[in-house]
Parts: structure tokens; sequence; C-alpha cells
């Protein structure tokens, strides 16, 4: 299950990767900036020096950040793919969005509304459908969002590790009341799990 576990900390590596490049350049254009600044400025060099046709210069400026690009499209494109495959075994739970409430569908015929109860160590499925409007559902703690739109299906899985509550929100605009549109995430020992769906409600 370690492969299944990696997706969430894929998706952290991936936003530390670009962000941390991004630090380093902006720290290292600021430092060339102000150094040209200073050792360039014009009461030292009144006439400006020519660089056009250093080919080593145009190829280094050219060859560098496509590099750098690429390997930044590859670690999202793996994190991506990492979210869009999912495991045997998963649980399916059925996701419908309406204003300003998520309800849950879950395999043996039990509904919750506003709490999603999932076992620890299951990966798990949502099938995701609105009844209205545009909605998206998002779960930071396990690093997915997914929209939910009107007459089209479409899904996101996640592999919950610990037991605990998380939060889950709506981040898309739905209405007056959209900021209330928000839910729980219990994640549970898989024998309570199995407890809570025997119960009534």
């Amino acid at each position: 299950m370690n492969n299944i576990a990696d997706t969430t900390r894929h998706v952290d590596q991936t936003f530390w990767y670009i962000t941390g490049f991004s630090l380093v350049f902006l720290f290292f254009i600021t430092t060339v900036m102000i150094v040209f600044v200073i050792k360039y400025r014009r009461n030292i060099h009144p006439e400006p020096s020519d660089i056009r046709d250093n080919w080593k210069l145009e190829l280094a400026w050219t060859v560098i950040p496509t590099v750098i690009a690429l390997t930044m499209f590859y670690s999202g494109w793996s994190s991506y793919i990492g979210l869009r495959n999912v495991p045997p075994g998963a649980i399916e739970i059925d996701v419908e969005a309406q204003m300003f409430s998520w309800l849950f569908f879950y395999p043996d015929g039990k509904e919750s509304k506003d709490l999603l109860v999932v076992p620890v160590g299951t990966p798990v499925k949502l099938n995701i459908t609105s009844t209205d409007v545009i909605h998206s559902l998002f779960i930071p703690a396990f690093r997915v969002k997914i929209d939910a739109v009107k007459g089209m299906d479409t899904y996101v899985w996640f592999f919950p590790e610990k037991e605990g509550a998380f939060d889950l929100f709506c981040t898309e605009y739905c209405g007056e009341s959209h900021s209330k549109m928000t839910g729980t995430v219990k994640v549970m020992a898989p024998e309570d799990y199995k407890k809570w769906l025997e119960e009534d409600d």
C-alpha cells in the first residue's frame, strides 16, 4: 500500500519543487539585478556593451528554463496520473452536490449528509455529480479537488492513512450560501466503519 499512500506526498513534493525553483530564481535574478545596477551604472560604463550574437548566452537562457519547465511538467503530470488511476479494491461512494450541501451514498444503501465516513487504510473512490449548478469538492488533507457538474460524472480518489476528522469544502462559488457548503471526512477503523454502516439513521 506504500505506492498508494505516496499520492498525497507526491502532490506535496511537486508543490515544493516548483516553489523551491521559484524562490531560487527570485533570489538569483534579484541579486544579479542589484549587482548589474551597481557595477554597470552609467557613470562607470557610459557606453553600454552589446551582447547580441552571443550564441552561448542565448543557448543557456533557452535550454536551462526549458529543462526546468519540462521537469516541473513531468512532476505535475506524474502527480495527476497518480490521482486518476484508482487502485483495485477501492470503496466506491456516490456523491451528489446540491445547494448547499453534500450527499453521500454508500454501497449498502446508507446515506449521509455533509459527513463522509470512510475506513482507514483503504482507498476510496468518490463518484461525483451535481443536481444543480457547478460545485467543487475539495478535501485539503488528501490533496484532492474535483468539480461536480450537473449531467456529468466525475471522480476522484484518496487513501486515508490515519483516523481522524478532516474538513471538506465547496471551492466553486455556487450561490449566496456557498460559504456554508462544508462538511467533514471522518476516517474510522474498519470495524467501526462496518458498525456505522449497520446503524440506523
